[in-house]
This record gives structure tokens, sequence and C-alpha cells, in this order.
């Protein structure tokens, strides 16, 4: 048997100053995606991701929080590899660069480099930024000019490596791989700053001590760059990386901010040690919250678990990929990932299949049917084989929006077909049991053609759909490159219709997403690990049954602080169904309050109203308004209607509730 085609691909190593939020988790889901789409067109796909666990950043950080760097490295690295394991995000290889075979490679690389004459002894004088791990271009005293954050002025004896020895040399790699930097604007800023010349690079520090020492040079460690770039190699078997043929990897996926180090130093590295070079580096673009990058400094980082525990695994996938033009900046909102979520998952997908299923299940006794000899000619040029082939091409090429707006125009062309077939109306005529058939099967016929295309972006809906039609094997076992139309047959049992993508109501949704976003961000290091069955194959999550209540004792009970407040204004909050925006006085301040209330209160009737308040909750924002406190509230009958807490008798304002 011929072997299987290799294809090896990487995330960025991500460093391990803070846990994964949407930005680092759309990185990895591109890769994943990719993965699943060359392993269905039979490779041998290896996916590296990783984390990069050096440097003074973690020195500090591991400082601050009272444990050995190895003792802090290893919790966070546990933490990513948990999240990524949790959301079914299939890395073959997980490196952290305190292991003993990344060490080793580093360690390799820089003595292939220093014996080709590339590596010399020096001192260093400069500004370095210690949040992106550089050495930068300005005064003592300014701001580093990529992230804008305070530089520090930084003395030490480095060995360099002799990077202004590659400019021309990587100028004339760009020509003759024009495709080595992707996309065109990043290929653009590239060129820009190798033509603008090219100055040696320390590799090597002696300020620090948590690091890979250089073998028999200590206190010299190596430089960041120099130790997590290596880790795309280590990963495949390092010195030894023509044995297992993974190397040079396929693609390295980055984020735009890290091009330079991936496109310029890393090539210039390999090309110092002579080993092959990798054959592309595709730099995404950011995931933007009002105009700003995502960035634990700034505050406005959004994490994928309260997304995947609303809305299911599949749901964030499908939004990253189809709402963000792959290689530009996206805007992310909530508002947005729900509209898509309702209009193109459960209204369509969702839908088609659902009405699909039960109408075989009622007309063909959950048979699929025969196909018939022709299709209608109103639908006919729908079903060429150029639809199936320009969405190969969008895979192809990682243009995943377009790939996913020609599948759903698939699902919205059958939606189509039975409106204007109405097979409803066609079952009641027995001379019209032929098109009944035909129409149905044309619909399961397109709904197992959806599944194959879409599996790489929503892995655990379309394993659904594939079992519900009653096809075997896994999807992640079906040729890509081979799906044709017409290749469902009949006579196949279909499962009952499952609903596959439940249709929420957008401001609760929202509103539990804020909420546990809240949540997250005041204890980050004790975020649940919930969904994880469901998230593990890729499928929608639902909110499982609660658990019995805990018990707490009542210095627990006490920690809650309850008092008396009165209404003093109350309107509802423009965009959000339920909430209302209440002041409410407590004796002691005025308080701003958010209630979800107002489908069943009038504002005006809430003035001068005694409530419940928990006044000692951290203030949180809900749809962009500040709540300081919660209004406490009964929960009643099926739907949870809230009623409010009040008192039979006159009570005074402020007053603590015991």
């Amino acid at each position: 048997m011929a072997e299987k085609r290799k294809f090896y691909l990487t995330t960025p190593i991500y460093y391990t100053n803070g846990l994964p939020h949407i930005g680092h988790t759309y990185s990895t889901i591109v890769c994943d995606t990719i993965r699943r789409y060359k392993r269905m067109q039979g490779y041998d796909v290896v996916l590296t991701t990783g984390t990069d666990e050096h440097g003074v950043n973690v020195e500090r950080s591991a400082k601050k929080a009272g444990v050995p760097e190895s003792e802090f490295v290893a919790k966070m690295a546990e933490e990513w590899r948990r999240i990524w394991d949790e959301f079914g995000i299939q890395g073959d290889e997980f490196i952290r660069t305190t292991e003993v075979r990344h060490a080793r490679t580093v360690q390799w690389l820089f003595r292939l480099c220093r014996e080709n004459g590339y590596v010399y002894p020096g001192h260093y004088t400069g500004q370095y930024c210690i949040y992106d791990n550089a050495y930068v271009d300005v005064k003592p005293g300014e701001n580093c000019p990529d992230c804008g954050r305070p530089t520090e002025t930084v003395t030490e004896e480095n060995y360099f490596f002799k990077l202004s020895a590659f400019q021309q040399v990587l100028l004339d790699f760009y020509k003759k791989n024009p495709n080595f930097i992707q996309p065109e604007t990043r290929r653009n800023e590239v060129l820009s700053f190798v033509e603008g010349g090219l100055r040696d690079l320390s590799i090597t520090r002696t300020s620090i001590r948590w690091g890979i020492p250089v073998p028999g040079e200590e206190p010299h460690v190596f430089y960041v760059w120099f130790d997590a770039l290596t880790a795309y190699l280590s990963a495949v078997g390092g010195p030894e990386y023509d044995r297992r043929g993974y190397w040079p990897a396929d693609l390295h996926l980055v984020g735009k901010e890290i091009i330079r180090f991936h496109a310029v130093y890393w090539p210039a590295f390999l090309m110092a040690a002579g080993l092959p070079l990798p054959k592309q580096v595709w730099a995404h673009g950011w995931l933007l919250m009002d105009s700003a990058k995502m960035s634990k400094s700034l505050g406005n980082v959004v994490r994928p678990r309260p997304i995947v525990n609303v809305l299911g695994l599949d749901a964030l996938r499908y939004y990253l990929l189809r709402e963000t033009v792959f290689g530009q900046d996206g805007n992310f909102s909530y508002d947005a990932l729900v509209q898509r979520y309702n209009s193109d998952l459960a209204n369509g997908l969702g839908n088609l299949a659902s009405r699909t299923l039960t109408m075989i299940e009622k007309y063909c006794s959950s048979v699929i049917p025969k196909s018939g000899a022709d299709l209608p000619a109103t639908f006919a040029p729908r079903r060429g084989p150029e639809k199936i082939d320009q969405i190969r091409s969008a895979y192809e090429q990682y243009q995943f929006t377009r790939a996913l707006e020609e599948i759903w125009r698939l699902i919205t062309d059958v939606d189509l077909l039975i409106s204007e077939q109405k097979p409803w109306v066609l079952a009641e005529d027995p001379a019209k049991r032929s098109d009944l058939e035909k129409v149905l099967w044309i619909a399961a016929d397109t709904l197992r053609v959806v599944a194959v295309l879409a599996f790489p972006v929503i892995p655990g809906a379309t394993e659904k759909l594939w079992k519900a039609l009653g096809q075997t094997g896994s999807l992640s076992e079906q040729n890509i490159d081979t799906v044709q139309w017409g290749q469902l047959k009949p006579g196949v049992k279909v499962s009952k219709a499952e609903t596959l993508f439940p249709r929420v109501e957008k401001t609760e949704a929202i509103e539990r997403m804020e909420a546990m976003e809240s949540e997250a961000q005041k204890e980050p290091q004790k975020q649940p690990a919930a969904a994880a069955s469901a998230a593990a194959a890729g499928g929608s999550t639902t909110t499982a049954p609660p658990a019995a209540p805990e018990k707490i004792a009542i210095d627990d009970f006490t920690k809650v602080e309850m008092r008396v407040g009165q209404v003093k204004t109350a309107e509802r909050i423009v965009g959000a169904d339920k909430l209302l925006k209440l002041t409410v006085d407590i004796g002691s301040e005025v308080r701003q309050i958010c209630a979800g209330i107002a489908q069943y209160y009038e504002p005006e009737k809430l003035i001068g109203r005694k409530v419940v308040v928990v006044v000692n909750l951290a203030p949180r924002k809900l749809r962009g308004v500040e709540s300081n406190g919660m209004i406490v509230a009964a929960s009643v009958g099926p739907e949870g209607r809230p009623v409010l807490a009040g008192f039979a008798e006159d009570v005074e304002v402020g007053a603590r509730l015991k």
C-alpha cells in the first residue's frame, strides 16, 4: 500500500502568561479545520500546538505567584492542554518549551549556526519590551512602538546571530517563493522590513536565569524567539526530523503581530543551520472588540468557555470562520454571534435537517425514497458538480468564509425547492408519489453532501446528521475530494429528527454568556470545565440539569450582604428585551442596577417600590451597562417568571436582611 502524503501544520506556540481567549481559540480552530480537511483528503496530518514557557515575563509572574517557575508553567500548560482537549481540538503534538526534547533541539540548532559562522559573542544596551519579548528601536523612557507599553533599558552580554548576512538571501527566497508569506498585505509588510535593512540579532541573555542554558556558556540562556520558534521542529523529531518525515512544515499559522519573527528570523535561523525551510507562513488578523485588539492588559478579552457552554462548540467554530475573512481583522460581538447561530444554524441547517427527516419519517416510513430519473427543471442547475468544486477550492485557499457561503447556498436552494414543490401537498395525491419521493431524496442527498463539506468546520452537528441519514462510518473517514451528487442510496432507514441547533432567545443567551465571562474574569484559574463531553465531540451543548445544591455553612451565608432598597428610577435598555436599568436607594447611596424583569414589570410601576438588593456583588456589565448589585426575585413556574421579593410591613430603606 502506498504511503500517505504527509502534511504538517502548526499553531503559534502560545505564551503562558494567561489562559486562552477567543483570539487564541480562533488560531487553533482554524488549524483544526485545516487538519480535518486534509485528513479527509487522505493526508497523514500532524498538527502541533503548545506553550512557550521561558522568558522574563514567566520569571516575574511565578515570583508574584510565590511558586517556582517550573510549577507555574506546568499548571498553565495543563490548563491550555485541557481547554483544547475539552473543545475536541485534536492537536497531534503538544510541545512545551521546558521539555528535554525541545532543549536538545534548541542547543543543536545553535551549534549548527555557530559552526557555520553565523553566531558571535558581543554585548547589547538598548530598550527591551518584556510584553512582546523583543528589543525595540526606541529611546530610554519611550514606549514600545508595537504594543505601546513601557520598555526597559537592558545592558548585558549576548550571543548575536548574523541576521544582516541574510538580507539579500531572504529577498531572493521571497522572490522565488511568492506564496511563502500570506496574505499579500503581510508579504508586503515583511518585504518592506527586510528591504529597510537587517541588523544582527541577540539570541541569548544573561540578565535572566529562566531559560534553556547555552552549553558551556552559562549564565547565557537562549532568547525567547530562538527558543520558541524552534518548538515547531522539536515537536516532530528535532535533530532526527528526517526520520519522522514531517519537516519541513507545510504551514505555520500565526497572528499578524508575529509575522516578522516567523517570516524573517525563523527562515534565517534555518538557512544558517543548513536545514529545510517551512513551505508557507500564513498570518491571520485580529479579533477586535470595540475596534481594539483583544488583550489581557486592556481587559477586553472574551473567553471561549461561556460561548461553548451556552451555544455549543460548533456555533463558536462556525461564527469565527464565517464572520471573519481569513487574513483580515474581524469584529467580535455577542449580538452577531447569536444572530449567526439563529439564522444560519438553527433556522438554516438545523431546520432543513429537521424538516427533511420528519417528512421522510411521515411520508416514506423513515426510509430514503427512490431518487427518480430526473430532477425538477428549475432545480437541476443548482446541483452542478462545479458547486462542490468551488467549495473544495475555497478550502484549499483557506477561504473559509467563501466555503461556508457556498455550502449555505445549497441549504437555501433546498429550502426553496421544498417551498416550491410543497411535499405536504404532493403527499395528498397518490399520482404525485414519484414527485414527492424525488423532492425528499434531493433534500436528503443535499444534506449528505452538506454534512461532508461542512464537517471540517462543524464536526459535531454534521456527524449527528450523517448518522441520522443512516450513513455508515464516520465523516472523518469520508474522502472530501470524491463526494458527488447522487450518491445517496435509497432504502436506507433514517433516524428520528433530532434538533441539531435549538433556537435561543438572543437577549437571554447574551446575558448568560456575559455573566459567565464576568465570573471568569474574577477567577480566571477556576473556570469550570463545563460541556466537556459534548464539546469533545465538536457538538452543540445544552444546559445540563442542575445538580443538588451544595450545603453551605452559616459563615458562607453571612458573606452575602442584602439590604432594603427603594427604586428611584426605572427605564428600558435599548436592544435588551429583558433588561431594565434601575437606580435604587440602599440607604447609604443610590446604586445603578440592571434587572432581567422587563417582560413582567412596567418601569413606571416600579418607582417607589421597596426591593431586596444584594449589595456586595462585584460590578459587571450587561449589554454595555454597568450593574452594581442584584435585585432578588423568585423564579416561578416552568418559564422561570421573576417575582420580586418584597415586604408585608413597612421597612426602613437601607435595613440589613439577616
